[in-house]
């Protein structure tokens, strides 16, 4: 199959045979494990096939990179050991004195890495309401190298209109990079809008069982795969071969998953909604959400994360997150299992607490990550549980 005739298959036909040709060798259908650290070179510095030592490439890792780059329509992908070994990729190709500007409203891990590392190194950043793109606007200085965007954000769910920002951020000269983790390829697509790259943490939806740790940078400018490769072969930082392949395996079924992902969280969030014990439901696939009228336009359906405030604030929020049967109190998200957890305490506690109430984190907001069991069996739950 030619890379023309790949592109020009559908997402769900890109997801199973993207990047994962038969083994030539034998006909194995299934993309193999490399477990080598090296490879035999035919003669000093003529590697076959461009593989040496497995820290800058290999084969089982090209497969995935490849398929991911089909799904988000990048030339290229590159995949990382985490989603913040990939962010540390990104990072690192800026300077001391840039300037990043980034939505209020992030996943805790990337504040940390922004504030308490990159920070050291003379990297400013602002957070911004990434909602309104005249905050965004004046936010930009000369020394503003890039704007970085989640979109829907974590926890708030809130949406940036991604068309309007990338052409402001482009107009300015600034590349932009979206974290497009909660949406995934299937219901969204930065790069086909303007943006210069996508950052997955593929531990979520691509992966979608909750049993590997991955990420991901995609993009179509050939120098800034080279920046990036450059920084993954150096300082290392590459995922595995076997958490590849889980990787992959979970990318076959994205689509089908997602489609059950949405249809629960949408019947989730209309039922919370209505519910007396419930004070606010954050859900973009809502009417009632403020920025519903953009999540029509921008997603093709509103995902499998919903965030909910309690009457009660903080002591309801963590008595509900305790009491669920099929709503496992964990962190992460995007796995095939529903999960619930408490965000100021959990995934986002490395944000100081007046930093995330400024951004509309109540202490007592709870996310939900909603699986694909039935739904009347998770309501149920949720039901028992408030």
């Amino acid at each position: 199959m030619t890379q023309n005739e790949q592109d020009s298959d559908n997402f769900e036909t890109r997801a199973i045979h993207a990047g994962q040709e038969p083994d030539p060798e034998n006909g194995a259908v299934m993309t193999p494990v490399y477990l080598t650290s090296t490879f035999k070179q035919d003669a000093p510095a003529v590697p076959r096939q461009g593989y040496e030592y497995s820290r800058t490439s290999n084969p089982t890792r090209t497969a995935l990179e490849e398929n991911v780059a089909s799904l988000e329509g990048g030339a290229w992908g590159l995949c990382f050991a985490s989603g913040l070994s990939a962010t540390n990729a990104l990072l690192a190709s800026f300077e001391p004195g840039d300037h990043i500007i980034a939505g209020n409203d992030l996943y805790g891990g990337t504040h940390r890495i922004f504030r308490q590392v990159y920070e050291r190194y003379g990297i400013e950043f602002s957070f911004v309401d990434a909602r309104d793109t005249e905050k965004i606007a004046e936010a930009i200085r000369p020394e503003t190298k890039c704007v970085y965007l989640e979109t829907p954000s974590n926890p708030l769910l809130r949406l940036t209109d991604l068309s309007a920002t990338i052409a402001l951020a482009k107009d300015a000269g600034k590349m932009v990079v979206v974290d497009n983790t909660f949406a995934t390829p299937y219901l969204q697509n930065p790069l086909a809008l303007g943006a210069d790259v996508v950052l997955h943490s593929m531990t979520k939806y691509l992966a979608g069982h909750s049993d590997v740790i991955a990420g991901c940078l995609i993009g179509n400018d050939p120098a800034l795969r080279d920046r990036y490769a450059f920084f993954l072969n150096s300082c290392g930082g590459g995922l595995d071969p076997f958490s590849s392949f889980l990787v992959m395996r979970g990318t076959k079924t994205l689509a089908v998953r997602m489609d059950r992902h949405c249809e629960n969280a949408r019947a989730i969030a209309a039922y919370l909604e209505s519910h007396d014990a419930v004070a606010r439901v954050h859900y973009p696939g809502l009417e009632s959400h403020p920025q519903h009228e953009l999540c029509q336009k921008q997603m093709r359906q509103a995902g499998g994360m919903v965030s909910v405030e309690l009457v009660g604030g903080l002591e309801a929020g963590e008595s509900f997150s305790t009491k669920t049967r099929l709503f496992t109190l964990a962190e992460s998200l995007g796995g095939v299992e529903s999960l619930i957890e408490v965000p100021p305490t959990m995934t986002h506690a490395s944000i100081p607490a007046e930093d995330r109430r400024a951004a509309g984190m109540a202490d007592g907001l709870v996310r939900l990550s909603v699986g694909i069991e039935h739904v009347d069996d998770l309501i149920e739950d949720i039901n028992q549980a408030l």
